[in-house]
């Protein structure tokens, strides 16, 4: 691929993380919130299909985006690779869950396990890896000016009030689902955001990019 087409495809590959991953939420909350409830299955399977998606997409990402930004730190482009691919992980563990419910395999007794490896599994994927992911992509973005200094700056800033968030709610200090959890992954969300609407429209900012690869 060029350098233009491999710009395009990871910002739709992060757009798609987007409209998968918030409907998802809203979806399977009616079945782990009341996992007797037959009415909510339908939705339920609907938002577990999104996840899978989502999964697919967030590994993409890293693989479609580390020929180019490889050239300004390998190591640092391969951690990104394997966070991306612990995220996805995480997000299947939540698919896995729901789909257990949705199948009515589940007894009461073992429900509110479930529920709470889900939420886990939510908090450590979602929840905290994309301040890992920002931490490792974002230098190589700024190092190989690749898009806007404001842009992976945006990134930095998040990612360590995204971690304070994922460590508050371990430690039970904030609630996970919660405005001021909401209000510390902002920052994220915007860089992720902003970085696959700017690739996806204007592709990399410089022609310094090596070659995809080379």
């Amino acid at each position: 691929m060029t350098a233009r087409r491999t710009a395009f495809w990871a910002g739709v590959l992060y757009l798609l993380t987007f409209v998968t991953s918030i409907p998802a939420v809203a979806l399977k909350g009616g079945l782990l919130d009341d996992p007797g409830s037959a009415s909510a299955i339908g939705p339920a399977r609907t938002g577990a299909a999104l996840e899978l998606v989502l999964a697919v997409a967030c590994v993409g990402t890293a693989v479609v985006l580390y020929p180019v930004v490889r050239a300004h730190g390998e190591r640092a482009a391969l951690g990104f690779v394997a966070a991306r691919v612990l995220e996805a992980s995480m997000i299947l563990v939540g698919v896995l869950v729901v789909l257990a419910f949705a199948e009515g395999v589940v007894g009461e007794e073992v429900a509110p396990a479930l529920v709470g490896l889900h939420d886990a599994a939510f908090l450590v994927g979602p929840g905290a890896v994309p301040a890992l992911n920002a931490l490792l992509l974002a230098p190589l973005l700024l190092r190989g000016g690749l898009v806007p200094r404001a842009i992976p700056v945006i990134g930095l800033v998040g990612a360590p009030l995204l971690l304070v968030s994922a460590l508050g709610a371990v430690a039970g200090w904030i609630d996970q689902v919660s405005v001021l959890a909401g209000l510390l992954a902002l920052p994220i969300a915007a860089w992720e955001l902003s970085l696959g609407l700017w690739l996806l429209v204007r592709g990399f900012s410089t022609a310094r990019v090596t070659p995809v690869g080379a």
